[in-house]
């Protein structure tokens, strides 16, 4: 079945901001929107090749930007590559950088340069709305949901903050704003474990009954709005969020953070969740894509795409704005819930004809969608650049198009690809470093790419995803074998022993 779903109109707060007036002179610095979705695969989008679904707001922005197709986040999982991406840091350099519990404490420290701060030190006004998922607070287990979470956002870098805690399968299932829980109750306050369940509370383990989403595997513990969820919580009722609400909130608050800075330089980082399970599509989504929630939550994340877009254009800022969507790492299919997107999958191939998914040193893991839109900027619009980026050199990239200084010893594995993201070159990165859930490491220079020996288990327990680990190293030439099957580890040992010695002198 193949759908095309347009937004329904410009939303009324594009459409007030423009009777307000936009005939400020533009800013000398052009304002940057990060859009980062979550589990979106390479094969997902249309423009990359999907031909069971449509998702025209990206095609949008592919049509007036340029594709970049050989770009990578930093690591195979949320966190790390979040944090890799804002932190300029490869997120192996730093133990405790893994998947974040519900409970886990700020990894980024406050005493850590962030993008946010460099945004800031050059006078950006400085936002992020959305999924978070790199932690709060400065001990695990220890916030003060109640009160005011700190360490916070606020504390590295961004004015303002309006973010889901953690992730949408993980308690507490409340959304932050500057440090507090929005729409709390002073007297029905939040009690959140991940050790042990509260007493009288049902889980999903003991009361399946009460579920409208079912677990495939793990997922078993507290049960919110019918969903179960990994950690256990208790209180908080007007705080919890409606999943099917989720995309529209957070696009709304990105939208108002947009309009409230749009006459001065800022920078918006905007996390989507839609394709990240649980996958809970708004009714008007539910159905269309014929490939049950996770295609649905496609075509809602284009939408929320389409919105901003919208916003961004009726505001007259377009010109001078450079909008960034790609993904936190590849993708996966069923990651928990029975929710049907494997059954329903069809011929769509959520990451092409790459090699395995999420969690994997294999490309499809770290090969993610890129599409850089900067109107005033840019050469050629709606063109394809295959030259070599990581998602670790978008900070000091981005310090350059802001005229911000980087302080020493700050950011200290982004290279500028400035020339790059201005599609006035296809010379790319001269390697680019990737990360699988168990920290094995590969890298990739030109064509080749080596992946180090790894004792770690060669299969995901869950998802049955291949995650590249193998006690042999494994060398392929990814311009012959986009699909990673002919390991030439043997039979090109110079080439073997040349990125070997590459990994080494960067890991040190």
């Amino acid at each position: 079945m193949k759908i095309s779903l347009k937004t329904t109109g410009i939303p009324a707060i594009a459409m007030f901001a423009s009777c307000t007036g936009t005939s400020e002179k533009q800013p000398e610095q052009p304002n940057i929107i990060i859009i980062m979705a979550d589990d979106l695969g390479y094969g997902d989008l249309s423009w990359l090749g999907a031909t069971t679904i449509e998702t025209p707001n990206v095609n949008r922005l592919a049509d007036e930007g340029v594709r970049f197709v050989n770009c990578y986040s930093t690591s195979a999982t949320s966190t790390p590559s979040r944090y890799g991406m804002l932190t300029g840091m490869y997120p192996w350099r730093k133990e405790g950088t893994g998947i974040a519990a519900g409970d886990a404490p700020m990894l980024i420290l406050p005493e850590q340069y962030t993008m946010a701060d460099m945004f800031k030190s050059a006078g950006y006004s400085t936002g992020a709305v959305g999924k978070w998922h790199l932690g709060l607070g400065g001990e695990r287990g220890k916030q003060d949901w109640n009160g005011l979470v700190t360490p916070n956002l606020t504390d590295i870098g961004f004015d303002y903050s309006y973010i889901m805690a953690a992730t949408g399968d993980r308690v507490p299932c409340v959304y932050i704003e500057n440090g507090k829980v929005v729409n709390l109750d002073p007297n029905d306050p939040i009690e959140v474990s991940y050790t042990a369940p509260f007493k009288g509370e049902p889980t999903a383990l003991n009361h399946p009954e009460l579920l409208t989403l079912h677990p495939s595997q793990g997922h078993d513990q507290s049960i919110i709005r019918g969903i179960p969820r990994i950690g256990y919580m208790k209180g908080g009722k007007s705080a919890l969020w409606k999943d099917e609400e989720i995309a529209d909130n957070i696009t709304r608050k990105a939208s108002e953070f947009i309009v409230r800075h749009h006459n001065q330089p800022f920078f918006l980082y905007f996390g989507t969740h839609d394709i990240h399970v649980p996958r809970v599509p708004h009714p008007r989504f539910k159905g269309l894509s014929g490939m049950g929630d996770r295609g649905d939550a496609i075509l809602s994340f284009d939408y929320c795409v389409g919105r901003i877009l919208d916003i961004v254009d009726s505001l007259g800022i377009a010109d001078n704005t450079i909008i960034l969507l790609t993904s936190d790492n590849g993708p996966v299919v069923d990651d928990g819930y029975h929710d049907k997107a494997k059954e329903l999958l069809g011929n769509h191939k959520p990451a092409a004809d790459l090699r395995a998914g999420k969690y994997s040193i294999f490309e499809a893991g770290t090969k993610v969608p890129c599409i850089i839109r900067w109107p005033q900027g840019m050469n050629k619009p709606g063109s394809i650049n295959p030259g070599l980026m990581s998602q670790i050199d978008f900070f000091a990239s981005f310090a350059s198009f802001a005229n911000a200084a980087i302080p020493e010893n700050a950011a200290p594995d982004s290279r500028k690809l400035d020339k790059l993201m201005k599609n006035k070159t296809k010379k790319g990165a001269p390697f680019i470093i990737q990360q699988n859930l168990n920290s094995t490491l590969s890298i990739v220079k030109d064509e080749w790419k080596y992946i180090e020996p790894s004792q770690a288990e060669p299969i995901e327990f869950w998802t049955k995803t291949e995650l590249g680990n193998n006690p042999n190293p494994q060398l392929y030439n990814l311009s012959k074998d986009p699909g990673e099957i002919n390991n030439l580890s043997a039979i090109q040992p110079e080439k073997r022993t040349e990125l070997k010695e590459l990994l080494e002198k960067a890991k040190k």
